[in-house]
């Protein structure tokens, strides 16, 4: 896992490719909590993440139980959903489920691309959208897996921001 400010994550973090399933649950977790928000407001709160998740260790988020989710809304600093707190568990069940198929969750994610980052190159950034038909397919397998806060919008952002998915504007 990278460890850098918060300020630093955001802006050196931000689309760099990732094979870390750490640092992919970390992603997540910011695409489930950027939910009316933003992604860089999100992004801003990836230590008090890291301290409430056990470090992003998917496998120990997996066995919580209610009480410690009820640990987690009353720590004042965490964005306070219990609805979104609630995903982040059921998220990291999910991907302990993938395992009985995947080696990894990153396996799972960088196979729906062959491994290689899909690109797209763009003008300017008016034209870059705002969800990909790539992003509805893996969002709809995701939701299928039991993962939770994964629309195509969310999954599209989640995946740019590992850099599965990359766009390039030409006119910056």
């Amino acid at each position: 896992m990278i460890y850098l400010n918060k300020h630093q994550w955001y802006s050196e973090q931000w689309g760099k490719e990732t094979y870390d399933d750490k640092e992919l649950f970390l992603l997540l977790t910011v695409g489930v909590f950027q939910v009316g928000l933003s992604w860089k407001a999100a992004a801003g709160k990836k230590d008090v993440f890291c301290r409430n998740f056990c470090g992003m260790d998917f496998r120990k988020v997996a066995a919580f139980f209610p009480d410690d989710i009820e640990r987690i809304l009353k720590d004042p600093e965490m964005i306070r959903n219990p609805r979104k707190v609630k995903a982040v568990v059921k998220n990291a069940r999910a991907i302990v489920n993938l395992l009985d198929e995947y080696a990894s969750f990153s396996d799972y994610l960088w196979d729906f691309v062959g491994g290689v980052p899909i690109v797209h190159t763009y003008e300017t950034k008016d034209e870059v959208p705002n969800v990909l038909p790539e992003a509805t397919v893996i969002a709809k397998d995701m939701k299928k897996r039991g993962f939770s806060f994964v629309g195509p919008v969310v999954t599209y952002m989640f995946l740019k921001s590992a850099g599965i998915i990359q766009d390039q504007v030409l006119d910056r």
